[in-house]
């Protein structure tokens, strides 16, 4: 049954009783672990630990809030595509957007990677410049479009999984950085400031710090490496309307740019190796990255409204795992989402759920099998 301790506990200073003691502790209230804790609160006692003040702070806080099902390796467009049911079944969560990738005479052999890659369709450079009037057709030679791309949006399917566990007597604590983890006889006692609880299950869902966390708990790491990606909201180019662009690409994700609250988000799209901290962008990394973007347009960036960084966590693979570590099967694995993690949030939460609850998985063997921790030995 349901715990019947409080939903929310922002301050993190209460132990939980015997009464309320949790069946699943996850540490971290990203979209990974957050997804899954709702899938499992109808059937469990769940704890989900974030360590800053709102769900969502890191990456998943800093994500381009994109459903682009056909980004990734293989096995993370599979599980892209399982993640659409439950979208389409929760009203506004997605809305149409699109791609566009335009190339230059020089780029010819990245742009046919990309258009094959990524699903794209050829369209005349006429018709890319009537979606964005401010392209430079002294620059674009070419260009795809895709319509398989729309927004999420984050916010409202993160609070709607919050809301879910709290209907279903769950509890999340902020502020809630682990300071200790300890195995016992029956399975986990997790400290954090001014409070502690144990849990027959420990879901590792730390986003870059899942590496740190399986130390802590003495478990083997499987090599995960965070990668910063910056951004940068400009203003909408021109003054233009710009609600109705679609997402524009470099060849090779060069660089690409998003329509955002009327104005636009440009990345560089690089990827740098840092250790798991709080990031921020690089200034001489964003410079170049917008004028990589200033080099396909008419108007020149003249203002920074904000910039921000993320950091993408990849498996040596760069596909997720999800599944119990076989060596502690109770400890679960829910990491590497790198930068697909909202996009797969719908078929990871579901098979992080399934495999906990002992349930036949909805997804391909094969995949179950490619996701899992045990791919690593």
């Amino acid at each position: 049954m349901p715990g019947t301790g409080p939903a929310t506990d922002p301050d993190g200073r209460d132990q939980m009783t015997a009464d309320s003691a949790p069946d699943i502790i996850f540490i971290g209230g990203g979209i990974a672990g957050i997804s899954a804790a709702a899938r499992l609160a109808p059937h469990a006692r769940v704890l989900v630990l974030e360590a800053e003040e709102a769900l969502g702070h890191h990456a998943s806080g800093r994500s381009a809030a994109l459903y682009e099902p056909r980004y990734g390796a293989p096995a993370v467009v599979e599980l892209s595509l399982a993640s659409e049911d439950y979208f389409r079944s929760v009203p506004g969560i997605l809305s149409p957007r699109g791609l566009l990738l335009v190339g230059s005479d020089d780029q010819r052999a990245a742009f046919d990677d990309d258009m094959k890659a990524m699903h794209f369709t050829p369209i005349p450079v006429d018709q890319a410049l009537a979606m964005v009037p401010v392209l430079n057709p002294d620059v674009v030679k070419m260009a795809g479009h895709a319509t398989h791309a729309e927004d999420i949006d984050t916010d409202l399917l993160l609070q709607g999984f919050a809301k879910a566990i709290r209907a279903h007597g769950g509890r999340i604590v902020t502020r809630a950085r682990v300071e200790g983890i300890e195995r016992t006889a029956t399975g986990w006692r997790v400290r954090w400031p001014g409070g502690e609880a144990e849990a027959p299950l420990l879901v590792n869902a730390a986003g870059a710090w899942v590496d740190n966390v399986a130390r802590m708990a003495g478990v083997r790491p499987l090599g995960f490496q965070p990668n910063r990606r910056s951004m940068a909201r400009i203003p909408a180019p021109g003054g233009l309307d710009v609600s109705s662009w679609p997402m524009i690409f470099g060849p090779g994700e060069t660089w690409y740019a998003k329509p955002d609250a009327g104005a636009l988000i440009v990345s560089p799209a690089e990827e740098h190796p840092m250790d798991p901290h709080d990031a921020w962008a690089d200034d001489m990394v964003l410079a170049e990255g917008l004028a990589r973007y200033e080099a396909f347009v008419t108007e020149p960036v003249t203002r920074v409204i904000s910039n921000w960084a993320g950091l993408r966590t990849f498996a040596p693979d760069r596909v997720l795992v999800i599944g119990r570590d076989l060596r502690e099967p109770s400890f679960f694995w829910l990491a590497g989402q790198g930068g697909y993690g909202f996009q797969t949030g719908g078929g990871a939460s579901q098979l992080s759920a399934d495999l906990i609850l002992g349930r036949p998985p909805g997804l391909r063997p094969e995949l179950v099998a490619a996701l899992s921790p045990g791919r690593f030995g």
